[in-house]
């Protein structure tokens, strides 16, 4: 499991190494994988989350077509819950099954709403849409804020 900074917890959950989901002889569902990790929201638990995300797709032997996705999604959605709750933790949970990864990205804090920069009429604006990013590549992506936190759960397709 890669080294994370702040590391609060970090669980597998039905797994084993190497064994990507495959059909149960005794059922039309397919067995899940799930994996998660807690960390503190700091900036460093953006690319440590990346890589324990990368690292349990290799892990679970995904497609290398899903990489770029991962990443991006991984990224965006850990970003904001850095960025915008102002909670103390954020937590990652992934969850595989034959045809899709599901990456869910929880916070405890209240969003928050950053003071940007005055920019000059034409300049493009930085920041702002890291979620169309994300639904651009999910099959499907909801969004959950309540008092509590924010929950945020974004499906990739493993296949076509």
């Amino acid at each position: 499991m890669p080294t994370i900074p702040h590391l609060r917890q970090a669980v597998l959950i039905d797994d084993r190494p190497g064994d990507r989901p495959t059909h149960r002889p005794d059922s039309s569902s397919a067995a899940r994988r799930t994996a998660g990790c807690l960390t503190a929201a700091t900036a460093a638990s953006v690319p440590a989350l990346r890589r324990f995300a990368r690292g349990m797709a290799a892990h679970w032997g995904l497609p290398a077509g899903i990489d770029d996705a991962l990443r991006l999604v991984v990224s965006e959605l850990v970003g904001n819950a850095v960025r915008h709750s102002g909670g103390p933790d954020v937590a990652l949970l992934l969850s595989v099954d034959l045809a899709t990864l599901s990456v869910e990205v929880r916070d405890n804090g209240r969003w928050l709403l950053r003071a940007g920069r005055p920019r000059p009429e034409g300049e493009l604006a930085c920041g702002g849409r890291g979620l169309d990013l994300v639904e651009a590549h999910a099959r499907r992506c909801t969004v959950d804020v309540r008092p509590g936190g924010t929950h945020v759960i974004a499906e990739l397709a493993l296949t076509d």
